[in-house]
């Protein structure tokens, strides 16, 4: 019998939680990729890169919900149970308290793989996809990007300003400002200007204007009344090497025993693996792997409501801890990764914190429930 309550008990809270944040994440989900309509609109890039880039991001957002959303779940559907005497029936059949916790505990700890799967794998393969669309992708709508009085800098090197654009595509007033390298530059001054493509090749064909060019200390000057500048020969400005975050968790393990074996480090094999970078490597290690230790504690926290009855006086004041409880270690986890160093001891400490803190919040339940139940 208990195992029938007990499987009931775990189906009503796997349901909302998955519901809630499945729910949730879509939410956000919508509204970061409206924001990331940018990467398509501004930067001029083929709509198909903003699909695959939005919908990679999706396990991020799961991700960075699931702490809350679990904490948040437990807690709902716990106060619901109380509120509702359906824990009585547990009580009735005689589950002891302890006996719940052990239950939850060992449910928790399978919602910490999960997400320990989610951040060390999933995550980094997803959003080192993302960015390879961006990546490998080039400016397809080249009239897209170009936004009246302000200074367009998408494409590598080149800095174009017009003061306004018409409803045709044409525009005026035009500045652009092309770095050949660190000494030598070129700056073009236009009427008018509008982009065509000839042969697949994207051409800004410019009217009357002048040419500046400053090449070895030298200062050139040239007038035009027609004048193509193309631009198949540029690249985009986004980032091409992979960030921290984007390796895979056997490259950072790997980095971090070849740095402290002191060992020459070929970085064409292991990106952003050197000693500069050592500190964000234990940030990423311990956001993937340290983290989601943190679970099993924001799952036991919402039962603290078990250990009184909803008649108390006190029932209202402990939900209420009992929340802000959840929410200071769900902030508290988050901010544990600004405080990670290249020091091996702090960073220790600091990974042992959830340790400490799920073995005192144990032992309280089962002095708590160990003493009431001996009376």
């Amino acid at each position: 019998m208990k195992k029938i309550l007990f499987r009931k008990l775990l189906v009503d809270y796997l349901s909302f939680f998955l519901i809630a944040l499945l729910g949730s994440s879509i939410v956000v989900w919508v509204f970061q990729a409206v924001n990331y309509l940018d990467i398509m609109i501004e930067d001029g890039r083929d709509y198909t890169i903003y699909i695959n880039y939005s919908l990679l991001n999706f396990p991020k957002i799961l991700s960075r919900l699931y702490p809350f959303v679990l904490f948040f779940s437990i807690f709902h559907i716990t106060s619901k149970f109380e509120y509702n005497n359906e824990l009585l029936i547990l009580w009735n059949f005689g589950v002891n308290k302890i006996e719940l916790i052990n239950f939850i505990f060992r449910f928790s700890l399978i919602l910490m793989i999960v997400q320990i799967i989610f951040s060390s794998l999933i995550i980094p393969k997803s959003q080192d996809l993302a960015r390879s669309f961006l990546r490998s992708s080039t400016v397809n709508f080249f009239g897209n990007f170009i936004k009246p009085q302000r200074f367009n800098d998408t494409i590598k090197d080149v800095t174009i300003y017009s003061e306004r654009k018409d409803n045709e595509g044409n525009l005026f007033n035009l500045y652009l400002k092309k770095q050949i390298d660190q000494n030598n530059f070129q700056i073009t001054y236009a009427k008018k200007g509008v982009f065509k493509e000839f042969n697949n090749i994207p051409v800004l064909v410019l009217f009357d204007g002048a040419t500046i060019t400053g090449k070895n200390d030298k200062i050139t000057n040239f007038s035009f009344s027609k004048s193509d500048f193309p631009l198949n020969n540029f690249s985009s400005n986004t980032t091409t090497y992979k960030k921290t975050q984007e390796l895979s968790s056997f490259k950072l393990l790997k980095c971090l025993q070849l740095l402290n074996s002191k060992k020459k480090v070929d970085e064409k094999k292991i990106e952003n693996c050197s000693k500069e970078n050592l500190q964000n490597i234990y940030k990423e290690l311990y956001k993937r792997f340290l983290i989601p230790f943190y679970i099993p504690l924001l799952v036991l926290i919402p039962f603290l409501l078990i250990l009184s009855s909803k008649e108390s006086s006190n029932y209202s004041k402990l939900k209420i801890i009992t929340f802000l409880i959840g929410l200071f270690f769900i902030i508290f986890s988050e901010t544990t990764i600004k405080i990670i160093s290249i020091i091996y001891f702090k960073n220790l400490l600091i990974s042992l914190i959830p340790f400490f803190l799920l073995i005192f919040l144990y032992l309280l339940f089962f002095k708590k429930t160990h003493f009431k139940h001996s009376s």
